[in-house]
This record gives structure tokens, C-alpha cells and sequence, in this order.
């Protein structure tokens, strides 16, 4: 909502001065005349006190989702954008989408296409948005150009979760592992220590590196833990600011063993998918391939779509970048010239993506299923280790006794 101050005169011939929210200008003027007044100026407030103050403008991608299938349906229903949006902006949980969609309908109210609306909000509607509504307004099919956003926008929030869940599930049990081992260092091993001093006895080089090791964790946890944190803050202030570290990231984790290949065939899933959705919108090719290195998330990826786009320009076709990058296989290759030469090139890319999408189901469900024992083995592993520390020498020392 815009803040506006407004100056005009009551029925009953006096002045009113004051401030009135509305998503748009026409809409403050239609609400100022429901209450007797006939406005004569009109302006949007610039007083720091009228701003609204947020800690963000991002939307959550679950939202997203449900309001691209929410507007695909309405719309297919017969219901018309403006009524259907101001429907979605009553529903909308989140604030920031709440507030976008209010002042969209807004301006489709004042005349503005739906496209352009959407495009004054770059951080809640990404660019792939705008330009298939864009594309799906000029050649009049926006019902379906609704339901492809709205069917590609679930497939990818469905693959993404996926992969995030397989990521964060070994990383939460090593999390678990380091805190055991921490609790034990600490709490359980110094209890042994005295005891082993006491008997003098000498100890297996085992046991004195684990006693050396919590000693250590003791008395200087705090290095261990500003080591941590300092890591932390440099990775990811190197991570945003500079684009070649994010590439240098981005290529180490798709090289990566296990989790590596299931990153690419998403890129790639992603890649395709996003293509082959603005090819079916009738979205300019070379418009759609910045598009595509803008929404992709993977820069090796984003690179190679750039020279792609680079390529056609100059005459040459899609598929000879590809065939020149690592990280495209010979399937995707093939079936892209085959596109290219044949006029098929959305249908082809669709079929890649399909493949790859279940493709990558099947790696993520089975890496689940490998993850939780192998993780488990590891957590008895470390904890054995140190059990095993205490117990041998403790064992020498009723044999002596």
C-alpha cells in the first residue's frame, strides 16, 4: 500500500487535509469520494513516518507456488485478472505478496496490463513471470501460459525440497556426531583421566590421543569455535561479493562424489524446464536465455547458457556451447540439435527435463536410503573410538591388579 496525502472539500463545503492507503493513485480518489470528499490534490506522502518498514520483500517460494495455482485456476474458471487478483491479494499470507497484489490490481484497474503491474515488483515476481504473461498477453493465450507457470513452478519447489532434504540430512547427523563427541571430550573422558594417572601405568597411543584430545577441547575450545565463526563470515561475505568464488563453489560441489551428479542433472532439469517453458510461451529465444542465466542459480550453468545466447547472435546454434561444457552429457546435446534442426526444440527440452526430474527422484531416494546406515556406522565408529580409548587400558589395569 502507497501512503497519500490529500487535500479537498466535504459536502458541507470544508476543507480536508489528511492521508489516505491505497495501491494506487485512481483507487485513493475512488475511496476519498465513498466518504463525501471531493479531492483536489493528491499526492503519494514522502514523510519517513508513512514508509513502510519491513525486513524484506522477498517472497517464501511455498507461497509463490500456491498463489501461481490459485490464479491458474480462477482464471481458468472464467473469473476475470482484476477480480481474481484482488481475491488472491485478500488470501495471501504473506505481507510482502499481500501488499504486491493489492497495488497490481490496482493498476489493472487504472488500465495498466497485468504484465507491466507485475513487473513494478521485481522482488516478488521473478523475470520468468513477467515474461511468459508478457508473451502470453500478446499472442492471447494466458490461460494457458497460467497453467504452464503454474505446473513449472510446482515441479521445481517439488525438486527443490527434494534435494535440500537429501543435502541436510547428513549434515544434521554430523551436526549430532560432533556434539556427542564434544559432550564426551568434556564430561566423560576427564573422569578417566586422574584415574589412569593415579595407576601410572602406560598407555596405548589410542588412549593418549584422546586424552590429549579433550585436553585440548578443554582448554582452548574457544580457538576451535572462533576458527568456526570466522570461516563462516569469510565464506559467505566471499560468497556474495565476489562472482568468481561463487563459480569456483558452484563447480566444486557439482564435482563433488555422491552429491555431485545429483546436482547437475537438477541444473540441468532446472535449465531445460525453464526453457522449454519460455520456447512454449513464444518468448523471444535470445530474451529467453538471459532470462534463463538469471533464474537458473548455478553460474557454471549460467555460463554456459550465456555463450549459448552469444552463440546465436553470431549465427551459430544452441547446442555448440553445450557440447563444448563438462557439465552437459551427451543426451542433452543430442536431443538439443535434434530440436534445433527439427523446429522442436521446447518439446525436446521438455523431454529432457522430464527425464532428468525422474532421474534425480530416483538418486535422491536412494541416497536416502544409504545415507541413514552409512551416517549411523559412522556415529558408533567415532563414539566406539573413544569408548575403546578408556576401556583397553582400563582392561590392562584389573589384569595388574
Amino acid at each position: 500500500m502507497t501512503v497519500y496525502k490529500y487535500s479537498g472539500r466535504a459536502k458541507d463545503g470544508s476543507v480536508k487535509k489528511g492521508v489516505i492507503n491505497a495501491p494506487s493513485e485512481s483507487k485513493a480518489i475512488e475511496d476519498l469520494r465513498k466518504k463525501g470528499i471531493n479531492p483536489r490534490e493528491i499526492q503519494p506522502s514522502k514523510s519517513i513516518l508513512h514508509k513502510d518498514i519491513g525486513l524484506g520483500g522477498s517472497v517464501k517460494n511455498q507461497d509463490f507456488v500456491i498463489y501461481c495455482r490459485q490464479f491458474a485456476t480462477l482464471i481458468r474458471a472464467g473469473i476475470s485478472i482484476v477480480e481474481a487478483t484482488g481475491i488472491l491479494s485478500e488470501q495471501a499470507e504473506g505481507k510482502p505478496l499481500k501488499q504486491a497484489l493489492s497495488e497490481v490490481e490496482g493498476d489493472i484497474r487504472s488500465g495498466t496490463p497485468f504484465s507491466e503491474a507485475t513487473n513494478k515488483h521485481s522482488k516478488v515476481f521473478p523475470p520468468l513471470f513477467i515474461n511468459m504473461i508478457r508473451a502470453g498477453e500478446a499472442t492471447g493465450g494466458l490461460e494457458d501460459t497460467l497453467d504452464r507457470l503454474a505446473a513449472y513452478y510446482e515441479k521445481q519447489f517439488t525438486l527443490k525440497k527434494k534435494i535440500q532434504s537429501t543435502m541436510m540430512y547428513p549434515f544434521a547427523l554430523l551436526f549430532i556426531t560432533i556434539i556427542v563427541v564434544i559432550f564426551m571430550m568434556i564430561f566423560i573422558v576427564p573422569r578417566f583421566t586422574s584415574m589412569f594417572a593415579d595407576f601410572g601405568a602406560e598407555l596405548p597411543w589410542i588412549t593418549l590421543f584422546v586424552l590429549g584430545l579433550s585436553e585440548w577441547i578443554q582448554n582452548y575450545w574457544w580457538i576451535g569455535l572462533s576458527i568456526v565463526a570466522i570461516s563462516i563470515i569469510v565464506l559467505t561475505y566471499s560468497y556474495k561479493s565476489s562472482e568468481a568464488f561463487r563459480f569456483s563453489v558452484s563447480v566444486v560441489l557439482l564435482k563433488m562424489p555422491i552429491f555431485g551428479k545429483m546436482l547437475q542433472k537438477a541444473a540441468i532439469a532446472r535449465m531445460t524446464r525453464t526453457l522449454s517453458s519460455l520456447f512454449s510461451s513464444s518468448v523471444p529465444i535470445l530474451n529467453a536465455l538471459t532470462i534463463v542465466e538469471k533464474v537458473i542459480g548455478n553460474p557454471v550453468v549460467g555460463k554456459v547458457v550465456l555463450e549459448s545466447r552469444a552463440s546465436l547472435e553470431r549465427g551459430g546454434t544452441l547446442t555448440a556451447p553445450l557440447k563444448n561444457s563438462w557439465i552437459f552429457p551427451p543426451l542433452v546435446t543430442q536431443m538439443t540439435a535434434i530440436g534445433e534442426q527439427t523446429g522442436s526444440l521446447d518439446y525436446m527440452l521438455e523431454k529432457i527435463a522430464d527425464f532428468y526430474e525422474d532421474d534425480v527422484d530416483r538418486t535422491v531416494d536412494t541416497l536416502k536410503s544409504l545415507i541413514e546406515p552409512l551416517m549411523i556406522v559412522i556415529l558408533a565408529v567415532v563414539v566406539g573410538v573413544i569408548v575403546l580409548a578408556i576401556m583397553v587400558p582400563m582392561y590392562s589395569l584389573f589384569e595388574q591388579i
